[in-house]
């Protein structure tokens, strides 16, 4: 188990008993600037086929055992991208708390235990603080990779 703490924030693995955190942090950030694809709902609505079972992996932020923060390792297959980091989603309640940090750190660490080289993310431009934290987690910007979101307009990757 993979725990690592900042005022009482502990990163766990991802259980059955997270499902709706994940899927209402992820949507309420969604809806706030954009409205849920089709790619979201087959993400949020079955983390365990869609991701777990890919061979991905989810973390869960908790403050006193309450969800805060989520964010997922995707497997992708036919890619020069071995895992795309996604579906990160913060309680607003608690932003600028580096809980994001803690959270991207996680996803790294356990790409690396899991054998990856490079890990890809997109979003969008005018979410400034999730850009800001990628670079800070060290991404750098790419350009030219296909996307099935329609509000995917930055693109991203980590060399590990």
């Amino acid at each position: 188990m993979s725990t690592t703490s900042s005022e009482h924030i502990t990163i766990v693995p991802f259980e059955e008993k997270y499902q709706q955190a994940f899927k209402d942090l992820n949507q309420w950030w969604i809806e706030q600037y954009f409205k849920m694809e089709k790619m979201d709902h087959k993400a949020l609505d079955n983390p365990k086929s869609y991701i777990l079972d890919n061979r991905g992996y989810i973390a869960v932020a908790l403050l006193a055992n309450t969800p805060v923060g989520v964010c997922a390792l995707i497997k992708m297959e036919n890619s020069k991208f071995d895992y795309e980091l996604a579906k990160m989603g913060v309680s607003p309640e608690i932003h600028g708390k580096g809980i994001g940090y803690l959270l991207g750190n996680a996803i790294l660490t356990k790409a690396k235990e899991l054998g990856a080289k490079t890990i890809f993310l997109e979003t969008h431009t005018s979410l400034q603080p999730a850009i800001h934290l990628y670079k800070k987690l060290g991404f750098k910007e790419i350009k030219g990779v296909e996307s099935p979101y329609e509000r995917s307009d930055y693109q991203m990757e980590i060399i590990l």
